[in-house]
């Protein structure tokens, strides 16, 4: 069985595995990161070998950090890199090619309707009754959605946005507030199953869900970066201060 792992902004992590009465019985980990000394990638291996099939990717990192002495540099991967490519292995984790995804790029909605749409659809997910779906938004007039766990009070001058005719709406994930109006923001959602996370924590999914982005962008003669936690910022023509480009708060993952 084989798994892969395509670090953000690293390397990828190969790993073949052979199970026996419920244990790695081989293990051989490859690809084109950069590890010294060369023959600590047998230590890796070692490492890893009798290790029970049910182990979780806490286990599995465990067993390489110790394996692994002071002196061994890993650069590009890591432990956990390895770990997650182990349970990708062993069908406990998934990647991007074990789905197949659901596109929704209706007309402009409501933003109360689209907030709407963020919850159906993730529990939809979770309960088992729809696949992985990418979702593009469209406005149909200006809003200022708010993250899950901030003051409309300390967010928002309710009076200055009754006049000026902008909704406020609750997201039902966390982060900042921003504003959006028709024609002038790109907005997007993914719902995927925990498994395409597996092994990560809340802040490196973040990165792994949006390098894709990244790359759809370059494609299209955007220069785009990550930024922590959950931005991806870009440099506009002759301005050295970069902007954010799309909306932060609703393109997260919803698992």
């Amino acid at each position: 069985m084989r798994g892969e792992y395509k670090v953000p902004g690293g390397k990828l992590v190969a790993v073949d595995v052979e199970v026996e009465a419920g244990r790695l019985s081989r293990v051989a980990v490859s690809g084109d990161f950069f590890l010294e000394p060369d023959d600590a990638l047998e230590d890796i291996d070692r490492a890893l070998t009798g290790m029970p099939e049910t182990a979780t990717v806490a286990q599995l990192a465990d067993a390489v950090r110790r394996a692994l002495s002071d002196d061994v540099t890993m650069i590009g991967f890591s432990p956990d890199a390895v770990a997650i490519a182990v349970r990708r292995a062993l069908g406990r984790a998934t990647g991007w090619d074990d789905h197949e995804f659901e596109i929704v790029h209706e007309g402009p909605e409501s933003p109360a309707m689209h907030l709407a749409l963020d919850q159906v659809l993730t529990e939809e997910l979770d309960a088992g009754r729809r696949r992985p779906t990418l979702r593009i938004w469209e406005w149909g007039a200006p809003a200022v959605i708010i993250g899950s766990f901030q003051s409309l009070r300390n967010e928002v001058d309710a009076e200055g946005a009754a006049r000026h005719g902008i909704t406020v709406v609750r997201r039902i994930s966390g982060g900042g507030a921003m504003f959006v109006e028709p024609g002038n923001t790109i907005t997007y959602s993914l719902y995927v199953p925990a498994s395409l996370v597996e092994g990560l924590s809340f802040e490196r999914s973040y990165a792994f869900l949006d390098d894709w982005v990244l790359g759809a962008l370059a494609d299209v003669g955007v220069e785009a970066t990550y930024k922590p936690l959950n931005d991806i910022a870009s440099r506009p023509a002759r301005s050295p201060v970069p902007r954010r480009s799309g909306c932060a708060g609703e393109r997260c993952c919803t698992t």
